[in-house]
């Protein structure tokens, strides 16, 4: 009878096991950035302070292979350890991180040693307060499962213009749903719809001068979503501001 009961036990164990594999992929994870996250502020997609920005502490930088040359900055993560091997893991814990931040590869070191975010390799390097409530904090990284899920914002996407005169700058944050942008336009009152292109992270750029003018946008989203944002920013607009008129990806 005891056999019988373990055989069953087994059976569900591997059972679960399937149903986690189900959909998710493989990965690492290591932390950084301190225990109360402030060193995950600012980072490759632009962002600043991750607080003010609406992302807060549940946050990861990817390795280039995931990053994708900025194209994953805003996309929503849920990770659960791999406790059938790990004995540092947390069991039965999954949290939802959104990607801020590039891992830089280091060839110097091999990727099983050291050189975590050399691609190909998957791994994600969370914010410390999220990686330890599924790890432990001696483990130091620990093999995931991992998948892309929708992102949950508060408010509108967000466009902070920074540039010149003749040249702007559009950060494009706090993006809902699909999390990332594959497009954006820019449009003044008097001009025609300019398409942007990704300078860095999730800034975008156009060569313009919409001096006086109110601007308006359309926006694409990564799984093929548009919005189209008219005169969110009034013909009074000023560099460094940012803008919102409460509409998002859901």
């Amino acid at each position: 009878m005891a056999r019988k009961v373990l055989l069953l036990v087994a059976a569900v164990a591997a059972c679960l096991a399937a149903t986690v594999r189900a959909g998710w992929q493989r990965g690492s994870a290591t932390f950084y950035g301190g225990a109360d996250a402030s060193g995950t502020m600012g980072g490759a997609c632009g962002y600043g302070n991750l607080y003010s920005a609406g992302y807060g502490a549940s946050t990861a930088a990817l390795s280039s292979t995931l990053f994708n040359d900025g194209a994953a900055c805003g996309q929503c993560y849920q990770v659960q350890c791999d406790q059938q091997n790990s004995r540092w893991c947390k069991p039965g814990v999954v949290v939802t991180v959104t990607a801020t931040n590039l891992c830089p590869a280091d060839y110097s070191k091999p990727s099983n040693d050291g050189g975590w975010c050399n691609p190909p390799r998957q791994h994600l390097d969370m914010s410390q307060p999220s990686w330890e409530k599924i790890g432990v904090y001696s483990g130091g990284i620990v093999p995931v499962f991992f998948q892309r899920v929708s992102c949950s914002r508060s408010g509108g996407v967000r466009f902070t213009v920074n540039g010149n005169r003749y040249f702007k700058l559009v950060l494009v944050s706090n993006v809902g749903g699909p999390g990332s942008v594959s497009a954006v336009q820019i449009k003044g009152s008097y001009t025609a719809w300019i398409t942007m292109s990704r300078n860095w992270g999730a800034n975008w750029q156009a060569n313009s001068d919409l001096t006086g003018q109110s601007i308006s946008f359309r926006v694409t989203a990564t799984n093929g979503q548009f919005l189209q944002f008219d005169n969110v920013a009034g013909s009074g607009w000023q560099l460094g501001q940012t803008f919102t008129n409460g509409n998002n990806f859901y």
